[in-house]
């Protein structure tokens, strides 16, 4: 059977001493709930199927496709340990498992995480035998549960609407590394386009009394910052100015290397730690120098009004849901949208896979990052997306693409935010909490309609019409056209804003609209409007743009969707990414905008 997913998983923290942990491993359904009671998690408990990881079990390329409820599901595996780690920690690393995650050694436990969304590990070196170990994994997903953050995984059995098929358990890479027991912990880099330097912020894990790092950062292959810090605690800071180094005082103006989606400058970066002259740890990273905000009711990149031409991308494959085939597959949807004109993408109500966002970075692709919501307001509710966003912004800081946050969409998981002073305030605080964490990038509160904070007034509006609805395409184009008009309509019977809140100036975006539905071969589903042709499909296309291109008050877009997924049709895009037109003639269309139309 063909392993997938080979590549090394984390490009902002790359090691040389890793196994990919990918591929067959045994697995069972508990729907008993007998599992813990009869120990599964012992060496010689069998479990009944297998499964091909890092695919749930709900895929085709699982091996299994099943897409009935199964809540609680148990993998196992065995692996060797290579002889030379006998002296390194050894790191066992998820990047995702939806939902709440038992993982046990040698039958022992070794750590719990919650949380379906985001990457965790857990020291495993003393659950280790020397010999054939065997890994062991409990998943809880609750199928019915309205609170978890779930995002367009449906809580009914056969997907339907906007809702699709859930994704069970293990659904990223799973892998082993090798550390020192002095190591890297974490790296973080700010960068301060102004002032032409970058703050990285290293942390050490281990014994650093004593020891150093030795940081290298070059770009396009020359070395400009060569540095030595001594390490005094655990975590520390150093400021490199980048502008007065030698490769940029021969003329190299710094607009010529600063992170755009059409120059997508990178510097790479390397760090040892050193303990007297021996290398403890040696890692590879990245980072891009990009400054994003909000000033006269337009968005800034490095200090230039940028109009977004986004797509809205909900990451799914037919054969993975959530999970790519193939790293060319996370490539070629940027490829595919680059080629259609638009500068980057809404990743919608998903957490993306790390691989993606490296290809945003090398490719040059904007990328709004989101997180599941849940269905249903509740205490409990409010703590796991929280969590959930603590450890989205701490994985995921260092990349340049990443221009802003989304915490909440069309009010899903807070239904009553209009008037009820609980709900907004768990808006505010995403939003206060967000920027607290990370004050490089923007916050929209909640995307869709009724805001409270925000620092970009994000509007949803399907009302379009079809082609022969000529009154209602004047009204939608008159809606979005002018400020009072637009501030005031409901496109969604809901206002713009919340009870109390009002616009304060910020930029305005169309972020939802469009859908068009085009049936391509046996697909059968549903789009917000209809084409029944290629001609009739780009015409409409064109129809819907020129409205967004006429308002006098937006300064960019997201168009939905990139691909049909499951039931829905309104894609670009099929599910399995073959284009419903020329692609060229999209571009024409998206590159009807010019800088001129800034207002």
């Amino acid at each position: 059977m063909t392993t997938y997913r080979t590549e090394y998983p984390r490009p902002l923290l790359v090691r040389e001493n890793w196994i990919n942990l990918n591929g067959e491993w045994d697995f069972s359904f508990d729907d008993s709930n007998s599992g813990l009671r009869e120990k599964w998690q012992a060496d010689g408990h069998q479990l009944e199927q297998k499964i091909q990881v890092p695919f749930a079990y709900q895929t085709q390329l699982s091996g299994i496709h099943d897409p009935s409820f199964h809540d609680i599901v148990w993998y196992k595996r065995q692996f060797q340990v290579p002889a030379e780690w006998a002296e390194k920690q050894v790191i066992l690393h998820f990047g995702a498992v939806d939902y709440r995650a038992w993982v046990y050694v040698n039958g022992q436990l070794a750590g719990f995480h919650e949380g379906g969304h985001i990457s965790f590990s857990f020291d495993i070196t003393n659950y280790l035998s020397g010999g054939v170990e065997t890994v062991t994994v409990r998943v809880e997903d609750p199928s019915e549960d309205e609170t978890i953050p779930r995002g367009k995984q449906f809580w009914i059995e056969k997907s339907d609407s906007i809702w699709y098929t859930r994704t069970t358990g293990i659904w990223q890479t799973v892998w082993l590394e090798a550390v020192d027991p002095v190591h890297l912990a974490k790296i973080r880099f700010t960068p301060d386009v102004d002032h032409g330097s970058v703050e990285a912020e290293i942390e050490v894990a281990g014994n650093f009394a004593g020891k150093t790092a030795e940081i290298v950062i070059s770009f396009k292959g020359e070395v400009i910052v060569k540095d030595s810090i001594a390490l005094y605690e655990k975590m520390v800071k150093r400021t490199f100015d980048l502008y007065n180094r030698k490769i940029f005082r021969t003329g190299f103006h710094h607009d010529g290397w600063n992170w755009t989606p059409e120059n997508p400058n990178l510097f790479d970066v390397k760090i040892e730690l050193k303990d007297q002259g021996k290398v403890l740890d040696r890692t590879a990273s990245y980072f891009g120098m990009r400054k994003v905000h909000i000033q006269n009711g337009m968005v800034y990149l490095n200090n230039k009004p940028y109009y977004q031409k986004l797509v809205l991308d909900q990451g799914y494959w037919p054969e993975g849901l959530l999970t790519a085939p193939s790293d060319e597959d996370l490539k070629k949807d940027i490829e595919l949208s680059k080629e259609m004109g638009f500068n980057g993408c809404r990743k919608h109500q998903k957490v993306e896979d790390p691989r993606f966002l490296y290809w945003a970075d090398t490719l040059g692709f904007l990328v709004w990052g989101e997180c599941a919501a849940s269905a249903s307001y509740s205490e409990d509710a409010v703590s796991r997306l929280t969590r959930e966003w603590m450890e989205i912004i701490e994985r995921d800081y260092n990349h340049p693409s990443i221009v802003a946050w989304v915490p909440l969409n069309e009010s899903w998981g807070i239904p009553n935010v209009k008037g009820s002073k609980q709900q907004q305030h768990h808006s505010l605080a995403m939003y206060h909490l967000i920027h607290s964490l990370d004050t490089t990038r923007l916050v929209i509160s909640n995307d869709g309609w009724e805001l409270t904070a925000t620092d970009i007034c994000a509007v949803h509006n399907y009302n379009h019409g079809s082609q022969n609805e000529m009154a209602k395409y004047e009204a939608f184009k008159q809606s979005i056209g002018k400020k009072e008009e637009l501030l005031n309509s409901k496109p969604a019977r809901r206002g713009i804003y919340a009870d109390g809140f009002e616009h304060q100036g910020e930029p305005i975006l169309l972020t939802e609209f469009g859908g068009i539905g085009f049936k391509v071969g046996e697909d059968a589903g549903w789009g917000y409007t209809s084409a029944g042709s290629v001609e009739e499909f780009i015409s409409d296309y064109q129809r819907v743009m020129e409205a967004v291109y006429s308002s006098e008050i937006l300064h960019g877009y997201c168009y939905t969707q990139l691909t049909d997924v499951e039931q829905e049709i309104n894609g670009l895009l099929t599910y399995d990414r073959k284009p419903k037109c020329e692609l060229k003639k999209i571009r024409e269309i998206n590159d009807m905008w010019h800088d001129e139309m800034v207002k």
